[in-house]
This record gives C-alpha cells, structure tokens and sequence, in this order.
C-alpha cells in the first residue's frame, strides 16, 4: 500500500493512457459493428459469412498483432495507434454477432407495426430496431470492455506505456506488490467501463425504468 501511495501519480497516469487504448477502440468497434450486425440480419448466408469472418479475427494472439501491424501500416513499432487498431478488431469481432443477436430479438409485431406506420427500412432501424436491440447490445460492449482492459496490458511487452508496464516492470524486479497494483489497477479500469456502459444504456432506454 504504501508504495502504491507513493506511485499515485504513476498509477493515474498510466490508468489514463490505459483508458484510451482500451475506450477509443471500444467506440469504433461500435459504430463499425452496428452497420455489420445489421447487415447480418438481412440475409441468412450474409450473416454466416460475416459472422464467421468477424469470429475468426478474435483468435488471432494479440502480442502476434501488435507486432504484425507495424510493417502492415507503415507505423513504428511504439506508436500507439497500432494498439487502438488492434483493439478495434477485437471490438468488432465481439459486438458484430452481438449487434446481429440484438437486432434479431426485437418483436416481429413490432416490426410490422413500425412498417405499418410508415416508416422505412432505415427509419426503422433506426428509431425502432437499434433502440430496442441497446440493452444486448450493451451486455456486449461490457464484455468488450473488461476484453480491452485485459488485452490491452499485453502490449507492455512491446513497450507501450499503460498499467501492464507495473506486471512487467513488477515480474522482472521479482517485487509482487507492483504486479498486485497493475493487477488492482485493471480491475478497477475495468469496473469502471463497466459502469460507465450500465449508466448510459439505462439513459438510452427510459422505457425499460417505466416497464418496471
């Protein structure tokens, strides 16, 4: 305890860049997987292919990636970006089945009664479809979230600064009490996603607190 009081500043630091890493993709992952997962949902072998392909991407080995992508897009081997591209892959590849799930889910009478009241195949995806698919497709972006945390802290071992620098640094000295707070540290990250996703997707659907 004492040398993580000692550590503040490090330990806010590295938290905030950990953050970015681990958020950033999280938000382009989504507005990327909302237009696959819908476009899942319009054909039956449309959504095995793409549902397929996206799957496949998450079990390529993150520290393989981190170092694959330098010499794929030009960037230096520290540059962050590679991270946040990373990440973003890994996003997709969770949310794309999950955004296809939520949109599946939501009522045929609903639909047909949107269609009834005229609105179009956009107009109801929009304002009818997306809006009723939030609470699944928030369950998602949870787990993508705590996913990111974790994943993230792998690529200390290329160098990036964030919390995994304190499981690194903390293995190499043999000192377990800065492992423990690397450790602490994500699992804190992580709850804090977590609740940040619980927060807005109550915001986003009112209905559900008036169902209640």
């Amino acid at each position: 305890m004492t040398w993580a009081l000692d550590h503040l500043d490090q330990i806010f630091t590295l938290a905030g860049q950990h953050a970015w890493l681990a958020g950033l993709p999280l938000l382009i992952g989504l507005v990327i997987s909302v237009p696959l997962g819908w476009l899942a949902t319009r054909k039956a072998w449309l959504r095995t292919g793409l549902l397929t392909v996206t799957g496949l991407l998450y079990t390529i080995p993150s520290l393989a990636l981190f170092i694959l992508l330098p010499p794929l897009l030009g960037t230096k081997v520290l540059d962050p970006a590679n991270v946040i591209i990373a990440m973003s892959i890994y996003t997709i590849a969770l949310l794309t089945r999950t955004v296809a799930d939520g949109l599946s889910a939501v009522d045929t009478s609903t639909r047909q009664a949107a269609v009834a009241m005229g609105y179009s195949t956009f107009g109801r995806f929009r304002a009818v479809d997306l809006p009723l698919a939030i609470p699944v497709v928030a369950a998602g972006l949870r787990v993508a979230a705590v996913s990111n945390v974790s994943i993230v802290s792998v690529a200390s071992l290329i160098g990036i600064s964030q919390l995994g620098y304190f499981l690194t640094d903390g293995y190499a000295r043999s000192f377990p009490t800065e492992v423990w707070v690397g450790i602490v540290a994500c699992l804190l990250l992580a709850l804090v996603f977590d609740l940040v996703i619980q927060l807005l997707a109550r915001v986003l659907t009112p209905w559900t607190r008036v169902a209640a």
